[in-house]
């Protein structure tokens, strides 16, 4: 397996937010968590990278047979683990050049060379059709939500990451930026077939471009129900309501 979630349990001021949240993703797996709002989907895109806001009361995060609860966030994705966010921070004076080559001199432990470098970075930028200017600006500062989240997945195609976590990658995106940023993700996971996914949302539209293997639906902290591309079709005619009364069960083991 590549990522093992086991039997998380996580409180925030007091409030629980995972209970008992199990989940296994192998190479070359496609997930889909998908629920209401508070219900803590993107708590654990924060849990797996080691955001310090979290304490992880009990249960074990497994990588590749390995516990990485020791681990540090910069060790997290030293080992493969990438996590685009949902609200992209901005750095004033740091541009994305600068920034990725040195995020890929520490992934790789050493210096990567900058002609190399600057010809995949700009393969990139006309792939993700963003402009090129984009090399020589600060990280995030001035663009808009779109630019944001393409800039992300600027990220995930230089850094290379084995395990790549979409928190709401699908938000504040416009018909087209989101056909490109799909577009893009999915030639990454073509060309890299150990590659795995895990994509949080609240909406199955991104679902029209990527294909998942296993859909769950996340409700009080816990994985409630796992289907295949139908259930999330279901959702988005039902709503989330009656979740919690079916009887097929939970986390993909």
């Amino acid at each position: 397996m590549l990522l093992e979630l086991k039997h998380l349990y996580i409180k925030l001021n007091d409030k629980k937010i995972l209970d008992d949240f199990s989940l296994t993703i192998q190479p070359g797996e496609v997930h889909v968590i998908m629920g209401p709002n508070g219900t803590g989907k993107s708590t654990l895109s924060k849990v797996i990278m080691n955001h310090p806001a979290y304490h992880l009361e009990q249960g074990d995060i497994v990588w590749n047979g390995k516990s990485i609860l020791s681990m540090s966030t910069d060790e997290r994705a030293k080992l493969g683990i990438f996590l685009a966010m949902q609200d992209p921070l901005t750095i004033e004076g740091v541009s994305n050049s600068e920034f990725l080559r040195t995020a890929l001199s520490e992934k790789e432990g050493k210096t990567v060379g900058i002609f190399e470098f600057l010809q995949e970075m700009n393969q990139a930028i006309q792939d993700l059709k963003m402009s090129d200017d984009m090399l020589h600006r600060s990280i995030n500062q001035g663009f808009s939500g779109g630019e944001r989240k393409k800039n992300e997945i600027l990220q995930m195609k230089l850094l290379k990451p084995q395990l790549i976590l979409l928190d709401e990658i699908d938000s504040g995106l416009d018909v087209d930026s989101l056909k490109i940023v799909c577009e893009n993700i999915n030639q990454y996971l073509n060309e890299n077939p150990q590659a795995s996914l895990l994509i949080i949302t609240h909406y199955p539209r991104i679902l029209d471009y990527i294909k998942p293997d296993y859909v769950h639906i996340m409700k009080d902290g816990k994985i409630q129900k796992t289907g295949d591309l139908s259930l999330a079709y279901e959702i988005e005619k039902t709503g989330y309501h009656g979740i919690n009364d079916v009887s097929e069960l939970a986390s993909h083991e």
